[in-house]
């Protein structure tokens, strides 16, 4: 899907996501002491917006300006400073980030992997890559997201495309989609230093 047709898909509802951060998300870095934070692909800021409310300085990225605008309006104080752009051919800060968090960013191969490499240089060291994507086995084991295979994430693609961090967690979870369980990939890494 390009930023057109999330645009049509944010547009055709009120909220498209809930503003409760995502489990994954709030489990995982709720723990960590606040830095300086990206989170791209940030939808309508639901994750970036919890960041903040924690003490994080946090910049949030996402290709619909739908989405966008509508993360300002749930955020009047300005407490994130919010970017529309392509993450395929944005301009990753070098080793000034604490934190860099990628959710539900679903991307080709030969745009996903260079995409993560480039975002892991953003860390400063000692920084928390985190990373929830929707599976591969999804497609047979689960439920819900995308359908097209080749977009789907697995741990071990994902921890191999963070060449240069250290891998602190990378597998399957599960995560409860009404009665039935939809399979993630989560991967947490930190920078060196």
């Amino acid at each position: 899907m390009d930023a057109e047709d999330w645009d049509r898909r944010y547009s055709a509802q009120e909220m498209l996501w809930s503003v409760e951060p995502n489990r994954f998300v709030a489990e995982e870095l709720a723990g960590l002491a606040p830095g300086r934070a990206l989170d791209l692909a940030c939808g309508e800021g639901r994750n970036a917006l919890w960041l903040a409310s924690l003490g994080w300085r946090v910049r949030a990225v996402d290709f619909s300006p739908v989405a966008v605008a509508r993360a300002k309006e749930l955020d009047p104080e300005g407490a994130v400073a919010w970017e529309v752009a392509d993450l395929t051919a944005y301009s990753f800060p070098s080793a000034e980030e604490d934190l860099v968090l990628v959710s539900y960013l679903h991307l080709p191969p030969a745009q996903m992997r260079p995409l993560l490499h480039d975002a892991a240089r953003a860390l400063a060291p000692g920084g928390v890559f985190f990373f929830v994507g929707h599976d591969r086995r999804n497609l047979t084991d689960g439920v819900g997201g995308p359908q097209d295979p080749d977009i789907l994430h697995t741990p071990e693609d994902v921890a191999e495309a963070l060449s240069g961090l250290d891998i602190v967690r990378a597998e399957r979870v599960r995560r409860p989609v009404g009665e039935r369980t939809a399979i993630d990939t989560l991967v947490t890494a930190k920078a060196p230093g």
